[in-house]
């Protein structure tokens, strides 16, 4: 009998997948997160999680856009830590803090 993956590990790996697709799209494309966006993915286990992709201006000349997204099993917060990751894109589409 195979076990069923940890809800926590499931999420961090939807929420690392959502965050490499959405660094690969273009500075001009990640601006209409400025406008939230919520989503739902099911897991290879069946799982449902709900993802949520926000943009924020990053600084004051309104130009670096900080993506945030965040995931949760679609019924509340049933883990016990808080997943979301970030980026900054800069117009250029340069990530800012990165090496």
């Amino acid at each position: 009998m195979s076990e069923q993956p940890d809800i926590a590990e499931e999420a961090t790996e939807i929420l690392g997948r959502e965050v490499r697709r959405l660094r690969e799209l273009p500075y001009g494309e990640l601006q209409r997160y400025l406008e939230p966006d919520a989503f739902e993915v099911e897991s290879p286990s069946g799982r449902t999680f709900q993802v949520e992709v926000t943009a924020l201006w990053d600084d004051r000349k309104r130009s670096n856009l900080r993506i945030i997204v965040a995931i949760d099993d679609s019924r509340g917060w049933r883990f016990r830590d808080y997943r979301s990751n970030d980026f900054i894109i800069a117009p250029d589409g340069s990530f800012i803090g990165e090496a």
